[in-house]
């Protein structure tokens, strides 16, 4: 049965990767991005050029999709902004850039679109081992990975939230996937799983894992990194 899904970060890596899966399965997605190029619009693909630091052009996507009565039935945060810099050198402002896409807009996108998602629809957010308690930290990531674990939190915060009219949160912890992102973060290292198979786990637990899962936020990791 045809879902209708929004993926951020849909140009490159793991997003380009959902996109294209939940195309070939017959889903209609909305596929946001601030680089669309790679997104060619068809009648199930709708591309939207949308950065999420800037957060006065979400609402116009958002009362884009009320206007038109669209009904949403899975929301897959996979954006995402990575700093590599020692933490000596990591300034407010650099700190400030990366909570404003990875969890700031992350925040804005699930707010203005809450009211076109299904009660029974599944919010995931794609967060990392690195922003997980008790897991291996790596230098150069204070940024990054506390980033993560606020979404971790927020997704725990949100359950409960909602936990009696939906939608459903959840959160994907990643290990080490074979993408341009890793590769900027540690480069030379071949992770063991490709974008590919990775979109392949996130977009059936997109689609099925509310039915088992709310509030969790669970570590999917061969390796990390």
């Amino acid at each position: 049965m045809s879902k209708t899904i929004v993926i951020t970060g849909a140009s490159r890596g793991i997003g380009f990767a959902l996109t294209q899966l939940a195309l070939q399965e017959g889903h209609r997605i909305y596929a946001l991005s601030r680089n669309i190029q790679p997104l060619k619009k068809s009648e199930r693909l709708y591309p939207y050029r949308i950065d999420l630091s800037e957060e006065q052009s979400l609402p116009i996507f958002a009362e884009q999709l009320q206007k038109e009565g669209i009904k949403i039935d899975a929301l897959i945060h996979n954006a995402g902004m990575l700093l590599f810099k020692p933490f000596s050198e990591t300034t407010t402002a650099d700190f400030e850039s990366i909570y404003r896409v990875n969890v700031f807009g992350l925040a804005a996108l699930t707010r203005l679109l809450l009211p076109s998602i299904e009660p029974k629809g599944h919010i995931v957010s794609i967060s990392s081992m690195g922003g997980l308690t008790s897991s291996a930290k790596f230098p150069g990531l204070a940024a990054y990975s506390s980033s993560k674990g606020a979404v971790s939190i927020l997704t725990e915060l949100l359950a409960e939230e909602y936990k009696e009219t939906g939608p459903a949160f959840n959160a994907l912890a990643l290990g080490a996937v074979q993408t341009e992102m890793l590769a900027q973060a540690f480069p030379g290292f071949q992770a063991p799983v490709t974008a590919e198979e990775m979109a392949t786990y996130i977009l059936k637990f997109a689609l099925e894992g509310q039915q088992f899962f709310n509030g969790k936020v669970l570590p999917v990791s061969a390796t990390t990194p």
